[in-house]
């Protein structure tokens, strides 16, 4: 089976405390992410919006909650609707800020001519951390 995780870490200049904040308030996701119309909260379902449109973009289950440690929910998206993966962010103190860990699994169901779906991610992973990190500058 093809190895298909995407990892990213960042390191930020905050606390863990408040990256946690932006990775589950409704609010502060909306600012580097896709707007919720409601916090994230555990063991409970999610969705988040398209900007452009408002319409559903990705949902799923938070699954793991350990603020402001570690935060795992189950990701679907419309090209993906029969896929559930699972996104697990990690935060660790780091030299007076936090490093933060992104690790999107499960996307191994899909089959060999899912590179294009599978470099879109990648990509996409690559903008909201960097919008994460303009989030904090601004």
């Amino acid at each position: 089976m093809p190895h298909s995780t995407i990892t990213k870490s960042a390191f930020f200049a905050a606390t863990p405390e408040t990256l946690w904040a932006y990775l589950t308030e409704a609010d502060k996701l909306g600012e580097w992410y896709h707007p919720a119309r409601q916090d994230l909260e555990a063991n409970k379902d999610y969705e988040l919006y398209n900007s452009d449109n408002d319409e559903k973009w990705i949902w799923g289950s938070v699954i793991e909650w350990n603020p402001p440690k570690k935060l795992v929910y189950t990701f679907i998206i419309p090209p993906l609707e029969t896929i559930s993966s699972t996104v697990t962010w990690v935060l660790e103190e780091a030299h007076g800020g936090t490093k933060l860990t992104l690790t999107h699994e499960g996307i191994e169901k899909l089959d060999d001519s899912a590179l294009g779906l599978l470099m879109a991610l990648d990509d996409g992973w690559d903008e909201h951390i960097g919008n994460l990190r303009k989030a904090f500058r601004d």
